[in-house]
Formats: structure tokens, sequence, C-alpha cells
């Protein structure tokens, strides 16, 4: 490798795109078509640096594996980056096999940290975590380092763990601060940031207050039944019951808790539920019908008798009642929680990290577009959408969980 090649690799390494494009930006030949790739995704050029990426992977011979595993990998962290999430893990898991082969340790680690975070975004925290439990951090450069404490953050974010997401984040701004690269330090200090901010409401008799991620912890460790609001579910300890497929359910017990110690009336119960404000015999049966069915989802956890006024519920060991509700009660939440990363997104990346269909998405897009939420560039399937970050408080509880990971 010739010296304009190493200083022009170097200078990437310390997050200087500027530098190495001053080098290699004339040179056509295979490591300096993958060098300006990546050069070009540090500027935020993502679409001119999969272009080159591939172009690179092309130019280097059948006998320069590792190299092409390295553009493979290089083009998976610009799909990352650019939240193109439909790309095949396949090719990232080829590459890192590879490049292990090749005893390209740190690189290796590089792509499976990549596919570590892509199961993140799109909510997959088990597996996730087990990959991530494949890694020794101890073995990584200072860089590397860092991004394993973010994901490591993450996950235990998006399960509500602010004592272990604090000592994670704590561990990538040492090892940001080793390896001196300021994008890398800004993203860490934004992690951080996350935490001192509220993360949820919290409801209980009557009253409302902000709470940060410590004390959601903290609450989940008390003695009450709590209403989550974030993920559609009750739970006491280790006891919990997921409604998240049942929104009429869960908004009579939403509506049931909130009115605790006392009784909710029927016609607000109909209201929430039901969205009718003129009720008849029909309301109140089908009310009568629903509660049927939430008594039996909750009879581990709760009982519901009915009143004069209404129904009440009554936790069975519980000491208390309360719900824990998102920091924003907006419609489409969850798109804005994932897009104030400040990231531009495609609709179809958020359908897949959202676990919904493309239509019902764009749908939600142009709704917050119209409301002035946010904002969309180019055309057709190069159309992204951005918003700045949400100021205020935490997106973590409201980003989206595949229910099988808990």
């Amino acid at each position: 490798m010739d010296s304009l090649i190493t200083a022009a690799a170097q200078a990437l390494a310390k997050g200087d795109p500027l530098g190495a494009l001053n080098r290699v930006a004339l040179r056509d030949d295979a490591p300096a078509l993958a060098l300006r790739g990546i050069a070009m995704a540090q500027l935020g050029d993502f679409a001119r640096a999969k272009v080159l990426l591939r172009r690179a992977g092309r130019a280097f011979g059948p006998r320069e594996a590792v190299a092409r595993a390295r553009c493979t990998v290089a083009e998976a962290e610009v799909a990352l980056a650019a939240r193109d999430l439909g790309w095949a893990p396949g090719r990232l898991d080829e590459a890192a096999s590879v490049l292990e082969t090749h005893d390209d340790r740190a690189n290796a680690a590089h792509a499976r940290l990549l596919d570590i975070r892509r199961l993140l975004l799109i909510g997959w925290l088990d597996h996730a975590g087990e990959r991530l439990a494949d890694l020794d951090p101890v073995q990584l450069p200072a860089p590397l380092r860092a991004v394993h404490g973010l994901a490591k953050a993450g996950i235990a974010l998006r399960r509500m763990e602010a004592r272990a997401a604090r000592v994670a984040l704590e561990g990538a701004r040492d090892a940001a601060g080793r390896a001196g690269i300021p994008a890398l330090i800004a993203e860490v200090e934004a992690a951080r940031h996350l935490l001192d901010e509220p993360a949820a409401r919290l409801i209980a008799g009557g009253v409302e207050c902000p709470v940060l991620l410590d004390e959601v912890e903290n609450l989940q460790a008390s003695e009450a039944l709590i209403v989550d609001a974030c993920r559609h579910a009750v739970r006491e300890r280790d006891k919990s019951v997921s409604l998240a497929t049942r929104p009429v359910l869960f908004a009579l017990l939403r509506t049931l808790a909130e009115a605790w110690p006392q009784a909710a009336p029927r016609d607000v119960l109909i209201i929430s539920a039901f969205g009718s404000r003129f009720t008849d015999e029909s309301h109140r049966a089908r009310l009568r019908v629903e509660i049927g069915r939430l008594r039996a989802a909750l009879r581990p956890l709760a009982r519901i008798s009915a009143t004069e006024r209404g129904f009440a519920i009554a936790p069975r060991v519980a000491a208390g009642v309360v719900v824990l509700a998102r920091p924003v009660e907006e419609k489409h939440a969850t798109v804005l929680a994932l897009m104030a990363d400040g990231e531009a997104w495609s609709s179809s990346a958020l359908a897949l990290a959202l676990g919904s269909s493309q239509r019902s998405v764009q749908r939600a897009l142009d709704a917050l577009a119209e409301a002035g939420k946010i904002q969309s560039f180019g055309q057709a399937r190069a159309r992204r959408w951005v918003m700045p970050p949400m100021p205020g408080f935490a997106t973590s509880l409201l980003l989206p969980l595949s229910w099988p990971d808990g």
C-alpha cells in the first residue's frame, strides 16, 4: 500500500474525510475508490458513497477477499447511516467470516456491531443482546469499544434499565475520548443526555408528573400494579399481561387505572374505548362484554367490579395502581420517536422498524408533514423524511419493541 493510501486511511480513522479526499480524490484504483467512498459517507453523501464502494468491491480481484469483505462492511455501514434497513444481513455475516478467517478481527467485530445496531433499530433486543455478548470489548480498539458501549446502552435503555445504561455509556465515553473522533464523542454525549430527560409521565391518584428513566426502573421494582401505556401492557413485579393487540381492552384498563381508587363512570369508559359521546343500551351492552373480556385477561393481577356509577379496578396483591404514560400523547409518536435521531428515513425503513405496512407508515408521514412536524426531500424511491430532534424528553420508551423479546 502506497503512502498516500496509508495517509488517507489514517485521516479517515481520525474522522477527517476532507484530509483523506485531498490525498485520493483524483485516483480510480480500488483502494482509493474504497477510501473515497468512506470519505463521502462521513460527509453525508450516502448515495455517492454507495456507488464508490460498489465500484471498489468490483475493482478488487477475486484473490483480494479481505479487501472485498471490507468494502461489503463499509457498504453496510453506509446503509445503516442512511437508514436502509432492508440490506441483507447474510452478506455482512459472510464478510465477517472472511475477515475472521484472515485474522482481521477489528473489522470482523465492526461487521458484527453493525448487525447488532440494525437489530436494535428494528427492536430485536434479544437477538442483539445475544450477539453483543459474543464480543469482548477488551479486545476491541477504542472506536469499536465506544460503539460496543453505545449498543449495550441502547439495549438497556429499551429495557428500561437506567443503571446499566449509565455504566455502558460511561465506558463508551471513555473509549470515545481515547479514540478522539468528534462525531463519536458527540453521539455518546447525546445518548448520555437522554438519561437526564423525562422518559414518561406517571399518573397516580389523579396526579401527573414527569419521570426519568431511573425512576421508571425503580417503579418496576415497587409494589405497584403498573399500567404501561408505553408498551400497552400491565405488570406487577414478575407477572405481566400484554394487551398490545387488544386496543379496546387497554383503553378501558387505562381509564380504570387513572380513576383508581375511585370507580370510572360508564359514559367515560364508553368514550375512551369506543369513541362515542352518545350512549345507548347497545353501547352499555358492548361495554359489559368488553369489561368481561378485560376481567378474564387481568384475573392473575386484578379484579374489576361493577359499582353504581361504573366499574372499579382493585389489585389482588399490589399496594396501588399507577399509569406509566408516554411523554407525548401523539397519534404517531412511535414514528416521531424513530425520526428524533435527526437521520433521514425512508418510508420502507420506518415500516420495517415499526413492523407495520408501508402504506400505514406513509399515511402517518403525510399527516405529520401536513401538521408541519416533519419534512421530506427527494422523489419516488429516493424520498427521505427528516425532523429535528424532539426537545425536552427522551424517546427510549416510545421506540418499537419486538414482543417476543419481552
